[in-house]
Order: structure tokens, then sequence, then C-alpha cells
């Protein structure tokens, strides 16, 4: 199950400032506190995951991240589980308990400003984007066009021709609900449900917009600018929040999905961080020792070769690989050397041959030295 919004969770528009943001949080802590809900395990993780919205969305630059990014851009990931974050109740009020106060005067209760009405949300979008290696190592800027749902210009998305266009809903009365009471065996009961006649919006577009005919979206495209943080991986999902299709009659929009397509590369194979690069020398600079030259995401690296170094052997090129996308540690660059054989010899260098093959320094002498191949391939994948 996908996290919640984070601006949904806390009941906030995302221009919402500091003090509406502390706000809300203090209201549904309030609500969900242990204290008032001893044993309800629901309360509890409403409570727990009201405190990982707040403490993003309260830090400005987290808040700034998780706006580009999502749960993806503050180390969630996005396709992660419920709300709690990994909060303890003893992390929520170490850090917050300055936002409960003395006794909850006053906290409960009160109205809920828009009451039971329904606010459409639009739905979201999913986008591929395809990157190379060496863009993922640096991160990457992109623009793209998506065809999607926008609000109406005509209308400002209300879905009305005139301001006079929109009314309350006569029969919730703006409310967004009816209750019904019913006659049953056991006695009379009460029942809550979304007013029919708005759909739980509290309002009626009696005067329909003639370009959008009253849905308040239209058909249209937009230039979205997608930021890619370093470090990312094929099949990872960012989200960029409100950039998605947009909802109607001005309610919130949905979010934009980017999915990640790593594009093969020519030269590297990927093991999480690390990258993997197979390099072949001749039989007399492995016998001799050499300097070649490598190929790395940032250019060429000139490494250094043994005399005697025997085909298989790895040589790591420390933090050469790519970076994690937390930004703490970069991967390797790990090069397994192997000696290449001729095939095609003149009848000069078969002369030469000849010579050194019954060279003392010539006959294979495996000893307890030499790495089996078996043993390389356990480093190279360690």
């Amino acid at each position: 199950m996908s996290k919640r919004d984070y601006y949904d969770v806390l009941g906030v528009g995302r221009k919402a400032d500091a003090e509406e943001i502390k706000k809300a949080y203090r209201k549904l802590a309030i609500k969900y506190h242990p204290d008032k809900n001893e044993g309800d395990k629901t309360a509890e993780e409403k409570f727990k995951e009201a405190a990982e919205a707040y403490e993003v969305l309260s830090d400005p630059q987290k808040r700034q991240r998780y706006d580009q990014f999502g749960h993806a851009g503050v180390g969630s990931s996005a396709a992660g589980g419920g709300g709690g974050g990994g909060f303890s109740m003893e992390d929520i009020f170490s850090q917050f308990g300055d936002i409960f106060g003395s006794g909850f005067g006053g906290g409960f209760g009160g109205g809920g400003g828009r009451g039971g009405r329904r606010v459409q949300k639009g739905s979201n979008l999913r986008v591929k984007v395809k990157l190379t290696l060496e863009e993922i190592a640096t991160g990457a800027e992109k623009k793209l066009k998506v065809a999607k749902h926008v609000s109406c210009d005509k209308c400002d998305g209300t879905g009305a021709a005139s301001k006079s266009g929109i009314n309350t809903c006569s029969t919730c009365r703006g409310s967004g609900q009816v209750t019904r009471l019913m006659n049953t065996m056991l006695g009379q009961m009460q029942t809550t449900t979304t007013c029919p006649t708005c759909n739980g919006e509290g309002q009626t577009v009696t005067d329909k917009c003639r370009q959008c005919h009253g849905d308040g979206v239209m058909r249209g495209e937009e230039v979205i600018t997608v930021r890619i943080p370093p470090g990312v991986h094929d099949g990872i999902q960012l989200s960029m929040n409100g950039k998605g299709n947009a909802a109607p009659r001005g309610g919130i929009p949905g979010d934009l999905i980017i999915v990640i397509e790593e594009a093969e590369h020519p030269h590297f194979n990927r093991d999480g961080n690390h990258l993997y690069y197979e390099h072949y020398v001749s039989i007399a600079d492995a016998a001799l020792g050499s300097t070649i030259e490598i190929p790395t995401l940032e250019g060429k690296a000139r490494v250094k070769i043994d005399a005697g170094t025997p085909s298989g052997k790895v040589i790591r090129l420390k933090a050469k690989g790519l970076p994690d996308i937390n930004g703490y540690t970069r991967g390797d660059l790990r090069v397994t050397l192997f000696v290449w054989t001729p095939t095609n010899l003149t009848s000069e260098e078969k002369k030469i041959m000849e010579k050194l093959r019954d060279s003392p320094n010539f006959q294979p002498k495996a000893g307890k030295k030499d790495k089996s191949f078996f043993d390389r391939m356990k480093e190279m994948f360690d």
C-alpha cells in the first residue's frame, strides 16, 4: 500500500505556511493522542503518520525535496508501506512534545471547516524517463511534454460560466452529506451518506462553462522540468506532487510518477552502486607489466599492471562507480583483466613461441599463493 501524501495527511494545501502546518498537526496530534485513545491501534498509526508528515513539512529543506521528488526525496520509498515512518512514541514526544501544550485545553472538538464536503482529486500520471549511467552518476534535468487534463482557462477551473453559476446544493445545504432516519425492527436508525445531487461537493453548477462543459478541466499539455537526483536505479519511482491530471472544479491535482529506465551501457555492467568492466591485455603486457587506459564515467583513467599479472585478476578503482541515492557513499569500478591469447600467428611469431614453450618460466607453476579461478570470481562479486 502506498504512503499517503503528507499534505493530505495533515489536511492542508500545498501552499500552506508554517503556522497552518503546525496548527493542522497539533489538531491531529491531539485527536489521536494515545492518552485519549488507549488501546486503539488505528489511532496510534494515525498519530505516528501525522508526526511523520509534520517532521518533513515543518522543515523547509525536507519540504522542498518532498515537493520535488515526493517520498523518494526524503529517504522513503514511494512504494513503501503505510504511515508511521519508523517513528516511536518516544521519538514523537521528544521531538514535538511542545506542540501538544499542557492539558490540551480547548483542543478537542470544534468544526471541521468544510465539514463532510468531498474535494475531488485528479488522477496520477505515469511517465518513463530513460537515463544513461553518466546521467545517473551526476543527476539529470529533463523537460517533459506531458499530455494531461489541465484546469480550464475560461472558467479558472470552476466549471461555471460566471460566479453566479455556482450555487450551494439545495439537497445537502452545502454539507456534502445527507442524513436519513430509518425505522427498523430495532427502532430508528440514522444513516449519513454522500449527497447524490452534488456528489459530496456541497455545491452545484447551474450555468456551465461552454468550453469545459462544467467539468472545470480540459485536455491540454504541460512542459514539466524534472530534476532527477544522482544514484537512481532502474525501476525506481519518483513522485512530483500536483503535476498529474487536474481535478474537476478546483479539486486537488494528481501526481506525476516518474519511472526510471536505465539505458544499457556500451562498457559497464552495474550491480548496485558498483560498476564492472572487462579489459584484455596481451601476454607480453601481462608478463612484463604495463600501463593501460580504462574508461570511467568521468573519462579515461591510467592503471598500472604489475609484471606477472594473471588472467582474471580484479583491479578495484575506488569510488569510480555510482553514488548512493542518499548521498552517503559511492560505489567502485571493478576491472577484470583477461590475458588475450592470439590465434593467428605469423611464422616468425610461431618460432618465437616455440623457443619460449620449453622455457622454465613459461611452465605452469600454480602454487598456494596463486588464487584459483573460484577465488577470483568470489573476490569480484564480494
